[in-house]
């Protein structure tokens, strides 16, 4: 597979207190890569640091083979990634259908837009359902279907989730899933996924990063991790 995300020995601060210490991961295409560990363990600044949202003090990021550490975010989007922010961030008082299309911001096509509009609703039925409703009326998981869909109206390459299970019930967590591994095979979107639950992350990922206090401790295949007596008991409560 082609190296698609390559984030090489990258340093990031808040102001002096630093978040990532020489963190070095990498995404090949059509993969979904999971990044576990508790929080502050730096895997939210991994994503603002790939988006642009927070500068890194060193290292480089590249996508496709081209440098983005220091691109504004709008251009990030264009190069085609995407990302769901933590929170989730609907806007509230705009109905499903408007909250979709502010997704394709960056695009112009219209027939393709209304195309990938018509397969994001396909997706999530549930959205199609409320279309007209306003985003702040839905549920929280169905809240997070929407964002995860207005993140695909930008026809992404790359999509980066931040913590899509936060605060939502058991079963529509297990609808998030399976629409992520879906996303993944049948769309051949490739995920970079953060996530604290980290049974569901690593149930669904091909490969797991584990990171503490901003270092990664602990990386291999997904499959493989679940069955390991350290990831057992510092993130699934001792065994599975």
């Amino acid at each position: 597979m082609e190296q698609m995300l390559k984030f090489d020995d990258v340093e990031l601060y808040y102001d002096h207190v630093y978040a990532l210490k020489g963190v070095s991961i990498n995404l090949d295409e059509g993969e979904t890569v999971a990044l576990i560990g508790a929080n502050g363990a730096g895997k939210s600044s991994i994503l603002r640091a790939i988006t642009g949202l927070q500068p890194i003090r060193s290292g480089q990021i590249t996508f496709q083979g081209n440098r983005i550490d220091g691109a504004n975010a709008a251009d990030i989007v264009k190069m085609g990634i995407a990302m769901v922010p933590e929170g989730r961030r609907v806007f509230p008082f705009m109905s499903v259908k408007d909250n979709l299309l502010m997704g394709a911001f960056t695009r112009s096509d219209k027939a393709e837009i209304n195309q990938t509009l018509e397969s994001v609703l396909e997706r999530f039925p549930r959205l199609k359902e409320r279309y007209s409703q306003t985003g702040g009326t839905l549920s929280g998981g169905e809240q997070q279907m929407l964002v995860i869909g207005r993140a695909l109206m930008a026809k992404p390459r790359l999509l980066l989730l931040d913590e899509p299970s936060l605060g939502i019930a058991p079963k529509l967590v297990q609808d998030i899933a399976r629409s992520i591994v879906a996303i993944n095979q049948n769309e051949k979107v490739s995920v970079l996924l953060v996530e604290q639950n980290s049974r569901m992350a690593l149930s669904i990922s091909h490969r797991t990063y584990a990171l503490a206090t901003g270092n990664v401790v602990l990386t291999g295949p997904s499959n493989e991790l679940l069955e390991d007596d350290r990831i057992k008991a510092a993130y699934l409560g001792g065994d599975v």
